[in-house]
């Protein structure tokens, strides 16, 4: 600890020291300061620049977002308006993947969140006009209860441009070690005079789905001729349907089979009172070679075929007034309302080894080099088929307000607050099972990991082999609240050097409910279709020919055919999934009491509290000029988490503080080269999940997992270097290089081989319907595995960035003149040590733990490229663009395997436009057009399926009306 300590005073000594020469240097360089600062030289070269060539269109938007770049002095990149309006993109995330260094993760095939130099979206802060906030959605596998920020929430027709700080600067908000973006809507001021229109109607169409569906977007503003006065409103709305097709092994798994090949793996028991073949019993280590090599062998837990469909409607509505009584006063109300409902509907045919191994008999089982069983006939399988519907609603608004005033011609401040909330309601969260508990042949392939053969050896056409077996319902809600406070002041001292000094308020509260109505149909279809009183037992007196669930009818079930799901010749297509809304009826699931979900009840309220000092300067310095900012961020953080211990409410209070040194620079060689460099002290807090207090059970795969609410923040230095070359209009080569050297990372801490007794949870957190809750023998048996989050070593991020903004007018002129390339490309290197419970060494035996794995960091990729080629003559327009992202791991898995993520992944999109005058034009889009499948693995060595599904493409045909 006092190790740490030292580093810690080290390295702000050093940052402070950094503070007094960059203030030195401001202050020589005042001295020297020309008339004219070098970023007003700039701003004179691209004026002078601009009369010499005439762009409009696409290539206007390029140069302004360049010219953005070009007059900062910290790293930045941006999009401005048409360049947004004019990508094909479902929403902000797919705009800002054409950014260096920024990779998307997409879900239900539209982008979701984003990955920074090599740091997800956690460590990411985003704002919009000027205030943090964060955005939720409960849409696609998962529903997002930490800091990360949605961005499919929002279209991106919404917003005028985005901006991305690469480097800190002490007065850019404080909470990441990846990026701070800035998301801005309209400015009615900086409008022409008068009224001003502007409509896009689209129809969109997914080839998978067949769907068509609207996207319609408008602008109106006013501002008056004095330009005291205007206000703008926004609105864009999307109605779509998306198909995901595909496979899913929900992981694999080891564990010991009844039978291998005919030779039985389990002496009988003569306990069983069911007297059933293939229960109980006592395994035999080394008895049988192939008994021990099926349990130690990995197998797919539930290996299925389904389709997941996604309906969503988008709708978001932006509002400014702006009043400018004099060139010295303005004030501003902004105001953004976003409303998202998705229905995810999932239906599966499967066979649910998971748990139910000791059962099922295993016949001509097939291995691999990496110890997977890839395929084998089962006997006495459970055959299982599910039908699932999530309906949710994410629902946003932000208003804010703000007022800059000019005190006098040196001295002016900014003076701004506001509040946002978005809550993300899942209402229905419903899942009904059929099952056949001992069919027969089914047989299953994974030789070619991403397309098995999946073949069903009895009727799953038929309700007589079927039984209701299992309810599910699972509402919850999660809301996130932002409130912010803030004052910043400028000081001009002299010609080339500015103080700025600022305070900061901001309180973050986040809230997570949820419930569950979970219950397992059993007894002879015995359970109480209000109350469910039955307790199912697999010791059950009923015997195999048991029923352990209402008999599956005609009225109770719909049949199922599967699409183009990259499935091969051979495999079973069509399979009966229960009626959702008649089985719903029919066992009364809706008017069942509702269980709280205890690990999923919990919340955080933080409270920050600071300010800043920063000094900037521009001048000239031994012949050079230069741009400087140099200063010291402070932030005290007050945190208080609750969550459920025990079935109790538990609260934990705790605060720390930081100092946050940064500088940055930006030479000036020439006029067209500027070298920047950077290094600040940044921090990101622990995520949401982890600070609670409370615990979560898995009564499937015997994981308990407890938050640890005295996590200490993610700290880290960064480092940055580039190289920037505008050798022409429009027109930029750029290298940059970063290291992100961080001292503290989060890391799950395993206790294996532990009860359930051990961790001081009662059994009403396990889910009904797992076999933990249904076998209360299952919790004292030493099968557990008990995890938490602890701080440990830290890691290191190494990259470089390369991109080219090239214009074929700086060659030749006429149509040859009119395309040019847009392309970047990053390389990232970075090493973390990962603590995880491994596969088991012994037939039955708990997962050992730990296991050190050095690879990667989480959500890193070491390879992405963003390439487009366009042609644009101010009437017609045509791009093409590709994205390439290398394969990367998000953490740690489950059930034996280490590492978890998504293989490599290429998009194609393209889009071409005309106009027809000079006030409508027409459009033809395309995303997404070679259909890229999405690969996800198990283990990130072993490459085991987890899922292997695809969304189709989608077409954009529309018109741009302006006024």
């Amino acid at each position: 600890m006092r190790s740490q300590v030292s580093q810690r005073v080290s390295r702000v000594s050093f940052f402070k020291g950094l503070l007094l020469a960059g203030c030195a240097v401001g202050a020589a360089g005042t001295a020297q300061a020309q008339d004219a600062a070098a970023g007003e030289q700039v701003a004179e070269n691209d004026a002078s620049s601009a009369d010499e060539i005439i762009v409009t269109g696409f290539r206007q938007s390029l140069e302004a977002a360049i010219n953005l770049k070009r007059n900062s002095v910290g790293a930045i990149d941006a999009i401005v308006a048409e360049d947004i309006a004019k990508f094909p993109d479902q929403n902000l995330a797919e705009s800002l993947q054409r950014i260096p260094g920024i990779s998307i993760t997409r879900d239900a095939g539209e982008g979701r969140s984003i990955t920074v130099r090599g740091l997800s979206s956690q460590f990411t802060r985003v704002r919009v006009n000027g205030l943090e906030t964060i955005a939720t959605s409960t849409d696609g596998q998962t529903a997002n209860r930490d800091r990360a920020f949605d961005f499919n929430v929002f279209a991106s027709e919404l917003f005028s441009s985005i901006v991305v700080h690469k480097t800190a600067e002490a007065s850019l908000d404080e909470g990441s070690l990846g990026a701070v973006v800035d998301l801005n809507t309209g400015n009615p001021l900086a409008a022409k005079a008068g009224l001003t229109g502007v409509a896009s109607l689209v129809a969109s169409y997914n080839d998978l789905s067949e769907y068509v569906g609207p996207r319609l977007a408008g602008l109106l503003s006013w501002r008056n001729d004095a330009g005291t006065f205007g206000v703008s409103m926004s609105a864009a709305y999307q109605k779509t349907q998306v198909l995901e097709l595909g496979n899913n092994t929900v992981r694999w798994a080891q564990a010991r089979f009844d039978s291998v090949d005919g030779a039985p793996c389990f002496t009988q028991s003569a306990t069983n009172l069911a007297g059933r073949p293939n229960a109980g019993g006592t395994y035999a280590v080394g008895r049988n070679a192939a008994c021990d090599r099926a349990a130690l062998a990995f197998h797919p837990r539930i290996p299925r075929y389904g389709e997941v469909q996604h309906d969503r409607e988008r709708l978001g509505i932006t509002g400014s007034i702006q009043f400018a009584p004099s060139d010295a006063t303005k004030f501003s109300i902004d105001g953004l309302y976003s409303n998202f409902n998705s229905d995810r509907r999932e239906q599966w045919g499967e066979v649910l080894l998971r748990s139910n191994e000791r059962s099922i008999d295993v016949v001509n089982p097939v291995y691999d080099a990496n110890n997977n069983m890839i395929s084998a006939t089962l006997n006495d399988a459970w055959v299982r088929t599910e039908h699932y519907l999530r309906k949710s609603t994410t629902e946003f608004y932000q208003v804010g307000g703000s007022w800059d005033q000019d005190v006098t011609d040196n001295f002016r401040f900014t003076l701004m607050g506001g509040l946002s909330k978005s809550n993300a309601d899942i209402p229905v969260e419903t899942t009904i099972v059929f099952d056949d508990r001992d069919a027969q042949g089914y047989s299953y392939d994974y030789t070619d990991m991403k397309r098995p053969k999946l073949t069903f050896g009895t009727s799953v056409t038929d309700p007589a082999v079927f039984q209701l077996a299992e309810i599910r319902d699972r509402p919850s809600t999660i809301e996130n609240r932002f409130k912010t406070g803030q004052l910043r002041t400028e000081w001009d001292v002299t010609e080339g050097f500015t103080i700025k000094a600022g305070v900061v308020w901001r309180r973050f509260n986040f809230d997570t409910e949820a419930f569950t109505r979970d219950t397992a149909v059993c007894g002879n279809g015995g359970l109480d279709r209000v109350l469910g009183t039955i307790t199912c037992s697999p010791t059950s007196l009923f015997g195999p020919a048991a029923v352990y669930g209402f008999q599956a009818t005609p009225a109770l079930s719909q049949l199922f055919n599967l699409g183009n799901a990259g499935q091969p010749a051979g495999n079973t297509n069509a399979w009966l999934v229960p009626d959702l809304d008649a089985a719903a009826a029919f066992t009364n699931l809706y008017q069942r009491p509702l269980a709280l979900d205890a690990g999923n009840n919990r919340g955080v309220q933080e409270t920050t509290k600071g300010g800043y000092l920063q000094f900037d300067a521009k001048g000239e310095l031994l012949g050079m000029e230069y741009a400087l900012n140099a200063g010291m961020r402070y932030v005290k953080t007050e945190q208080s988490s609750y969550g459920l211990v025990g079935g109790v409410e538990a609260t934990v209070e705790r605060s720390y503080d930081d100092w946050l040194p940064s500088a940055n620079l930006a030479l000036f060689p020439t006029d067209n080269v500027i070298v920047r460099g950077a290094i600040a002290e940044v921090i990101t807090r622990p995520s949401l999940g982890s600070l609670t207090p409370g615990g979560s059970a898995d009564g499937f795969n015997f994981r308990v997992n407890s938050g640890n609410p005295f996590l200490q923040p993610f700290r880290a230095v960064n480092y940055d270097l580039a190289i920037e070359w505008y050798f022409a209009p429009q027109a930029l080569l750029s290298v940059a290089g970063f290291i992100k050297d961080i001292a503290t990372f989060t890391q799950s801490s395993v206790i294996p081989e532990a009860t359930f007794a051990q961790t001081g949870l009662p059994v009403s957190v396990l889910n009904p319907s797992s076999p933990a809750a249904l076998n209360p023998d299952l919790l004292n048996q030493p099968i557990w595995q008990l995890t938490t989050i602890v701080n440990g070593e830290g890691a290191k991020i190494r990259g470089v960035e390369v991109a080219a903004q090239i214009p074929f007018s700086v060659f030749t002129d006429g149509f040859f003149g009119n395309f040019g390339i847009l392309a970047n490309a990053t390389f990232i290197d970075s090493e973390a040590t990962f603590s995880l419970a491994g596969p088991a060494r012994v037939p039955g035996g708990a997962l050992v733990a730990p296991v050190f794995v050095t690879s990667s960091l989480a959500n890193v990729s070491k390879r992405s490229y963003n390439g487009t080629f366009y042609y644009d003559d101010g009437t017609f327009s045509a791009r093409v663009m590709g994205t390439y992202r290398s394969r990367w791991h998000e953490g740690a898995s489950g059930t034996g395997n280490l590492l978890e993520g998504y293989g490599s992944q290429f998009n194609l999109d393209a889009s071409i436009r005309y106009k027809l005058t000079e006030w409508v034009e027409v459009s033809l889009e395309g995303n997404n057009l070679t259909d890229t499948y999405r690969y996800r693995f198990t283990d990130f060595d072993a490459d085991r399926n987890y899922e292997h599904n695809h969304f189709g493409r989608n077409f954009f045909v529309g018109a741009r009306f302006k006024y």
